[in-house]
């Protein structure tokens, strides 16, 4: 399995390359990130929706799992860390076919879920401000994607 690295320096830099790699993406598309607390997946989840377009202010969706966001492309931002074990049927699926991109935090606890075509983003502490993002793309499309980003 390919796998790419990005260095972080600060939260701008984290929101500007989730910008970047926002401008690869197209409906259908599946982000998962991964990361401790405070690694930076909501601040590189804003930076995906301002590539997307999108306008509203975003923030963690930790108590209502989804928040749809409007954009050029939508933005469907789930914070699954809170359904460990859970088998309720949340629609995942239309998400993950949908229009937009998805983005889901904690993607870990739905693995069994998750389509097998996908983009996981592992975001790792380096320091006080600094992270490395590794990419492990699932898939032809993410590898080409990856391969034009890098």
């Amino acid at each position: 399995m390919e796998k790419y690295t990005w260095n972080s320096h600060s939260p701008e830099e984290t929101f500007e390359f989730g910008e970047r790699l926002a401008k690869h993406l197209t409906a259908g598309d599946l982000l998962t990130l991964e990361g401790d607390l405070g690694a930076g997946k909501t601040s590189f989840t804003k930076g995906v929706g301002k590539g997307l377009g999108v306008q509203r202010v975003i923030n963690s969706p930790t108590f209502t799992i989804i928040k749809e966001y409007k954009g050029d492309l939508p933005l469907y931002h789930m914070d699954v860390y809170r359904l460990e074990h859970s088998e309720e049927d949340l629609g995942f699926d239309e998400y993950f076919e949908g229009e937009g991109v998805t983005v889901v935090e904690w993607a870990s606890m739905i693995k069994e879920m998750l389509p097998e075509e996908r983009l996981d983003i592992y975001i790792y502490h380096t320091g006080n401000e600094e992270r490395t993002f590794e990419l492990c793309p699932k898939g032809d499309r993410f590898i080409s994607l990856c391969k034009e980003l890098f």
